[in-house]
């Protein structure tokens, strides 16, 4: 499996959600901060929220299952909303199956959107810009951080 670096992916955020009508974007975080950040530029959508999940720990390697971290996003400012869940990529899909879990008792609606979208994704989110099988190195997350023993 090769390695993929996109180029014009915050273009390319503006077509991953065409046709749906938000009143919330909730940006999983951390990959999916960036473009849910950009979808809600490009769908006008003001209201945005994170949901923290940790689940993969380095390249292909992963916790058991996703876990929620703090500080927790207040769903109870989501009764009645049209909420788009954003993230950089379903790779096995756990974490974005679990996020629109966890939303949909407190929405009117959730729908999902990615960059990117792997074939064996547990969940096939509702907007995918590009489909790949490719381990996808974003530029947002491909330094080591900047601070000794982070």
């Amino acid at each position: 499996m090769g390695r993929l670096r996109p180029v014009g992916a915050g273009a390319g955020a503006r077509g991953v959600a065409s046709g749906f009508e938000p009143d919330v974007v909730v940006a999983v975080a951390r990959g999916g901060l960036l473009p849910g950040g950009a979808l809600a530029y490009a769908l006008g959508v003001k209201a945005v929220g994170t949901l923290n999940v940790e689940f993969y720990t380095d390249v292909d390697a992963r916790l058991p299952d996703p876990v929620v971290l703090p500080p927790h996003l207040d769903t109870s400012a989501l009764g009645g909303r049209r909420a788009l869940v954003v993230d950089d990529v379903a790779d096995t899909g756990e974490t974005l199956a679990m996020v629109v879990r966890l939303l949909a008792p407190h929405c009117a609606e959730v729908r999902s959107a990615v960059l990117y979208s792997k074939p064996w994704s547990v969940i096939e989110p509702d907007h995918v810009w590009r489909r790949t099988d490719r381990w996808i190195t974003f530029p947002w997350s491909a330094d080591p951080p900047v601070l000794p023993g982070a």
